[in-house]
């Protein structure tokens, strides 16, 4: 199994699989290095998890996600209403290259997409430049819009939510089953996914991993081979907890407005 299949607006679509855009620059720092005291750990193991997920909602981390044909990291500064983030998406034939930069209620996009040839206005979405974007142009949050009251990249919170069982295998180590079925609203999942896994969705092994104040550092949910393609992992990491970095504005020398073809590919 393909977890997504691509095409020039559908791969648009899958880049931006986060519910409230958010990204980055690199790739943070070792997870848990830094921010407040999230108190003492539960000692139940599917409570330590459910816990682990209020850090995130403070809008102030980096994170990263790895699927199968999608890679990313980036990060959210809710004080100022900033974010960042870069996106690699594509099978090898077809591919995507998005850097994002959000500081309310402003935001830019720059593009470099290959392996469409052909395609109308490709040269103005490669225009090597970031564009500038205009708000009353951009519908739903999933194209290039972005709600700074939704700040959790992946959707972690419904993911374990979604789990079934868990244990505690080490030092802020757990593994369990999930239930996708139930966390298709979660920004890492995707709905047409889950339908092709069947049976197998509501089953699926996961791996999470804590820091020493009990904030999700990493998750892994291994999804099994069917129809024809191999077993995957989809992967979200958060780290440098309380002290990520105001985004900032691409230099004016480097900016175009946005051109029609940028709307149209990511609010299809």
């Amino acid at each position: 199994m393909t977890f997504r299949r691509w095409g020039v607006a559908t791969l648009a679509a899958a880049a931006l699989f986060v519910p409230a855009l958010t990204g980055c620059a690199g790739a943070g720092t070792e997870p848990g290095t830094s921010g407040t005291d999230a108190g003492a750990v539960p000692t139940d193991a599917k409570e330590a998890l459910l816990a682990s997920t209020k850090e995130i909602t403070k809008g102030n981390f980096k994170f990263t996600m790895k699927g199968a044909d999608l890679d990313g990291a980036g990060f959210v500064h809710l004080p100022s209403k900033s974010a960042q983030m870069n996106m690699k998406a594509g099978d090898g034939e077809f591919s995507m290259d998005m850097q994002i930069v959000y500081i309310e209620p402003e935001s830019w996009v720059k593009l470099t997409i290959t392996g469409a040839e052909g395609v109308p206005g490709l040269e103005k979405l490669n225009s090597g430049k970031y564009q500038h974007l205009d708000q009353s142009k951009i519908t739903g949050s999933r194209g290039l819009g972005f709600d700074f009251k939704d700040v959790d990249p992946a959707g972690s919170e419904a993911l374990t939510k979604a789990i079934v069982d868990v244990q505690k295998t080490g030092e802020g180590a757990y593994t369990g089953t999930i239930d996708l079925t139930k966390a298709t609203g979660a920004g890492m999942v995707d709905e047409d996914a889950v339908k092709l896994l069947g049976a197998e969705a509501a089953k699926l092994p996961f791996e999470a991993t804590l820091d020493g104040q009990g904030r999700l550092t990493a998750m892994t949910i291994k999804l099994p081979a069917v129809g024809g393609g191999k077993a995957q992992e989809l992967t979200v990491g958060y780290s440098d907890y309380g002290a990520a970095s105001p985004a900032k504005a691409p230099p004016a020398a480097e900016v175009v407005e946005a051109s029609p073809e940028t709307y149209d590919l990511f609010n299809k």
